[in-house]
This record gives C-alpha cells, sequence and structure tokens, in this order.
C-alpha cells in the first residue's frame, strides 16, 4: 500500500533513503552571505528516480536586490517547487539579468518540467523554498505525465497532478521544517519508485549514469529494437532527444571534473575538454555557454563570488567524491545492444 496523507506526517521522521551532502558554506566571497541553501541526495533505493533535494531561505539575510537573483542551468529533470515563503518571478528572457525582463509570477506550488536553456528568476523579497528534482523517466513511470507536454513549462502543481500525488503537496508544506518535508517527500515516493521502477535500472543519480542506464533500457524495451525506435523511447519518456541529454552529461561531467580539484586554481580547459567527452575546448566552451549561459572560466571565478549562483556552489560542494554516493553504473553485458546516439 503507498502511504497516506496521515502516514506521511509521523512524529519527527527522519529520512534515510536521502542524506544531507554539505550545504554551501557561507562567505566563500564578497558575493555570497548568510542565506541558508542545503543540499539532500539520494542512496540507491531512490538514485534513479530521485536527482536531489534542494531547500534555499533567505530569511532574516537582508539581501540586496542583486543577489535575489537564482541562476539554473538546463537541466533533463522534472522538479516540484514548493514556495513556503515569499514569491518568485521566472524572467524571461533569462539572461543576462542584468537587463530589461518580462517576470512571469510563479504558483506557490509548481511542476516544472525539463528545461532546455537556462532559467534566471528574482525574488522580491525574502523567500524560503523547497524542491525535489525528480528523473523524467521516473515521474512518468510514477504519474503517466506527457513529460514533452512539460519541456521548457512550470505549470500549478495541482491542475498538473492526480488526486494521490496532490496528496503530497500539503503534507509538505506544513511539515515543521525541511528535514521533515525530506522525511515526508521519502515516505511518499519511495513504495511508488519501487512498484513502478523497471528491472536493471541502474541506481545512480550522475546523469552519466542515467543516460547509459535509459539507451540500454530503450534499445531493449519492447519488440522494435531498432536505433530509429530506441531515440523515440527516450525522447517519450525524458522529452528530449538522445544528443541533447548526451550534451548535457557531457556538461555535468566537466563540472564534477573541475569540481575535484576543489576550485583551487584555473584549470586547464583544454584538458577538461579531453577528458569528459568534448571534441576540443571550443565545444567545451560554446556547450557550457548553452547550458549555463557562462563561459567555463566566468562560471567558476563567479561561483563563490556572485550570491545568484548559489544553486551552483551548493552542487560544487555538496556532490564530493568522499560523500556515500551509489556506486557507479555497471557495465553493459558484452552481448550485442543497439546503442542510440546523437
Amino acid at each position: 500500500m503507498f502511504a497516506t496523507p496521515e502516514a506521511l506526517d509521523p512524529p519527527r521522521a527522519r529520512a534515510c533513503h536521502l542524506r544531507k551532502a554539505a550545504p554551501a558554506p557561507h562567505a566563500r566571497g564578497a558575493g555570497t552571505t548568510a542565506a541558508r541553501s542545503e543540499l539532500w541526495l539520494p542512496r540507491p533505493a531512490l538514485a534513479a528516480c530521485v536527482r536531489g533535494v534542494m531547500a534555499r531561505d533567505t530569511r532574516g539575510a537582508s539581501l540586496a536586490a542583486a543577489q535575489r537573483y537564482n541562476h539554473f542551468p538546463a537541466a533533463p529533470t522534472c522538479a516540484l517547487l514548493w514556495y513556503l515563503s515569499g514569491e518568485c518571478d521566472l524572467l524571461h528572457p533569462p539572461l543576462p539579468a542584468s537587463e530589461p525582463a518580462v517576470p512571469r509570477r510563479l504558483p506557490a506550488i509548481s511542476l516544472c518540467g525539463p528545461f532546455t536553456r537556462p532559467t534566471v528568476s528574482w525574488n522580491p523579497g525574502d523567500m524560503h523554498a523547497f524542491m525535489v528534482l525528480l528523473m523524467p523517466d521516473a515521474l512518468q513511470l510514477m504519474t503517466g505525465l506527457d513529460i514533452g507536454a512539460l519541456v521548457d513549462r512550470v505549470v500549478p502543481a495541482d491542475q498538473a497532478l492526480d488526486a494521490s500525488w496532490r496528496a503530497l503537496l500539503e503534507p509538505v508544506r506544513t511539515a515543521c521544517d525541511d528535514e521533515e518535508r525530506v522525511a515526508r517527500l521519502e515516505a511518499f515516493l519511495l513504495p511508488r519508485w519501487r512498484q513502478a521502477r523497471p528491472p536493471g535500472v541502474w541506481g545512480s543519480f550522475r546523469l552519466a549514469d542515467w543516460s547509459q542506464s535509459l539507451a540500454v533500457r530503450a534499445a531493449r524495451s519492447a519488440l522494435g529494437r531498432s536505433l530509429r525506435q530506441a531515440e523515440r523511447r527516450i525522447k517519450r519518456w525524458t522529452g528530449q532527444t538522445q544528443r541533447r541529454l548526451q550534451g548535457l552529461q557531457r556538461s555535468e561531467q566537466a563540472f564534477l571534473h573541475v569540481a575535484a580539484t576543489r576550485w583551487a586554481q584555473p584549470p586547464d580547459w583544454a584538458d577538461v575538454a579531453v577528458h569528459t567527452g568534448y571534441a576540443d575546448q571550443a565545444h567545451l566552451c560554446r556547450e557550457t555557454r548553452r547550458v549555463t549561459g557562462f563561459a567555463p572560466e566566468a562560471l567558476r571565478r563567479q561561483m563563490f563570488t556572485e550570491e545568484s549562483l548559489w544553486a551552483y556552489r551548493l552542487w560544487a560542494l555538496g556532490v564530493d567524491e568522499d560523500w556515500e554516493s551509489p556506486p557507479s553504473a555497471p557495465p553493459p553485458r558484452k552481448q550485442h545492444v543497439p546503442h542510440p546516439g546523437p
């Protein structure tokens, strides 16, 4: 049986399959503040379903207007976003944030689809937000939603989700703190994912493992196993082409490759390109701009000085090689499997 709303409200429950990564430290540079940003990463039981959980609280931090922007990269994930306090305007065009943009006020509880471009939002005042990032194929398996219809869109969650999923929204909103929100979220997702999870799915939240697992599952699914049929399945499950997913995968690999150096000094970007699947440094620079809106060195340099890049900072410091992360995906069996590609 699935968790009922009452079951989501045990006294001071704590999550077992979502573990908090180290929050971003304060005062790493002139642009950072005492605003709270936290990240939870999944253990193997939820890793192919949940990419991560993020919380952001600026109440009492006295942020200037320029510090209340939020930059996010293009991403293959969907998200459930709760604004527990304060408001948020999604800006269009998204970059650069300093230029005039048309704001769109987000619902208090939103369902966000995958985004093919970087996004920028702005908070008119203090805010407290909580967000779970969900793998698009997992969300489709659990809800039956058309992920393609959600690409580059943010919609009210109570209008997009059915009654069984709407039962999650209020318990998360009314939890006493973010730790309890994570526990209620886990109690809701875990039984649904256990029932919906396809056999052979690899338990990793890293995009490289997820993308490879997705390609193998698409190639082995149903009767048609041609390259074109596998590519169509991937687009139906994720709303995006395999080529675009591979670009996002390379971008994450480059980000984590540089993160492993603890961001101590400027890297050799040509070397980073070679080690993370790019044709050359120019290819790395083009794709980094497409995914983040920044050149690689500009992103590295500003990450610890600009408050608006808090999400990048959080992932850079939270996804650490020493963290108890799910194991890398196993290599595919030696039998021939058509592998969809660009």
